[in-house]
């Protein structure tokens, strides 16, 4: 045996055993382009050679005039901004490079889908404490157990300058919306004749202990607390999900709270492709914000930086619309959701040899200002695109923070459609403190879902 054969089996007994060393932080002389030819947390700080993207001048700190401090509606500060170009179906060849897959495949499916691309508006931006941190553990983070857990990172983006795919899906799963929110919230889903039908309904309740700047680590990087209202056959049912940062040796915890049994049971599959009862079983727990949870299934690998158009300061779907408004057949309504010409990392997904999933590859677009997917594709066992989904990102210019909780997810099978987070006519999102940890008890969820 010589040693080249030594080695190989070496490396994939370490695989076996989920013990390949942590993935490299950045250099020091890597770190020093952030916040000089880079932003902050990693964009280019230049704009494009045409000027279609403009330069990174530190985003959107004024709320508009017309916001209230403390309200969890936020007016669109670009209101006056009037589309520069529409794409259908009949001139999408002109633009086929800037369009992702999946919005190139509703185009054709449904000649009435269109987008309508607006100016760009580097719009993200965040606290300072925020962007200190980065610079300081970008020199530090890690990710052991081949990139599937996070180690020396706390309250800052830990892969401003990513490697790999899992380093820039870290950066995704740790987006910053602010360390706690709250809405009232409505998931819909329209089926293949056009009707909307109310999924769930009722208070989300997120946190996410990894940005807490008080403290210098953290063992759980998000969680989330559910409590139904409706529809009528689920009020007063409850869930409760709990993400550690080490994925690659802990699991996701959780518990579900029905009423007709009056206990809290564990539900350990909330978690990969069992189907969401929060969105009828129109997508998978794994499709939550595009994607969500632990990245074992797949390998990840770093595509590159490409410029794509992409949903992007959506204030009016977000915090303006009418539910009647918004959904509409096959599709959102085009009126209603603004676009705009970014530059993203393009991750691909593909199953990992021995796992199962109802998707065998994906793609995600992840926006350079924010780290957060925005849009995504999915591709069934025999290779042919699948679902594909957007998240609407509508900056909150008051924390500042982005957000882009509200996300579509498309069915090109079935023709049906879901819209997760609706919050314009339940009075938006509120930032809040973090509760105490007695509220993220799973009993916490019984007193919760009484009716």
């Amino acid at each position: 045996m010589n040693g080249k054969t030594t080695y190989s089996n070496f490396l994939i007994a370490l695989m076996a055993a989920g013990c390949l060393p942590a993935f490299a932080a950045i250099t020091a002389d890597e770190a020093k382009q952030l916040g000089t030819t880079l932003t902050a947390v990693g964009a280019e700080k230049a704009g494009n050679k045409d000027g279609s993207i403009p330069a990174y001048t530190g985003g959107l700190t004024q709320a508009p005039p017309g916001f209230k401090a403390g309200d969890g509606i936020r007016p669109n500060p670009f209101a006056a901004d009037k589309p520069r170009l529409s794409i259908d179906a009949k001139n999408m060849a002109q633009h086929a490079g800037q369009l992702t897959e999946g919005t190139k495949a509703l185009m054709q499916k449904y000649p009435s889908f269109r987008i309508d691309v607006y100016p760009t508006q580097r719009s993200v931006a965040f606290p300072k404490w925020l962007t200190d941190n980065t610079a300081k553990i970008a020199v530090k983070a890690k990710t052991p157990n081949d990139g599937r857990s996070i180690a020396e990172a706390h309250a800052g983006f830990p892969f401003p300058i990513p490697k790999n795919g899992y380093e820039a899906m870290w950066n995704h799963l740790l987006r910053f919306n602010g360390q706690a929110y709250e809405a009232k919230y409505r998931n819909l889903t329209v089926d293949a004749s056009g009707r909307a039908v109310l999924a769930t309904e009722g208070m989300s309740v997120q946190e996410y202990p990894y940005w807490d700047a008080s403290k210098t680590s953290a063992d759980t990087y998000w969680r989330i607390k559910l409590n139904y209202t409706g529809p009528a056959r689920r009020a007063g049912e409850g869930v409760l999900i709990v993400d550690p940062l080490d994925m690659g040796q802990k699991e996701r915890r959780a518990w579900t709270y029905l009423p007709g049994q009056r206990r809290v049971k564990v539900a350990p599959d909330l978690a990969f492709d069992t189907p969401n009862p929060g969105t009828a079983g129109a997508s998978t727990f794994d499709d939550t914000f595009l994607f969500n949870g632990s990245m074992d299934r797949f390998d990840f690998k770093l595509v590159g930086k490409k410029e794509m158009y992409v949903p992007y300061n959506d204030y009016v779907a977000v915090y303006g619309a009418k539910q009647d408004d918004l959904l509409k057949p096959k599709h959102l309504n085009p009126d209603l959701v603004r676009w705009e010409l970014h530059r993203v990392w393009v991750v691909e997904a593909t199953l990992r040899q021995g796992k199962r999933h109802v998707y065998s590859k994906r793609t995600f677009y992840l926006d350079e200002d924010s780290w957060a997917v925005l849009a995504a594709e999915s591709y069934d066992a025999r290779g042919q695109l699948y679902r594909t989904g957007y998240a609407y990102m509508a900056p909150s210019y008051d924390l500042p923070a982005p957000y882009t909780d509200m996300f579509g997810i498309y069915d090109l099978v079935s023709g049906i459609y879901s819209l997760t987070g609706f919050t314009a006519e339940t009075g938006g999102l509120r930032h809040t403190k973090p509760q105490s940890e007695r509220e993220w008890s799973p009993d916490s969820l019984a007193g919760a879902g009484v009716r």
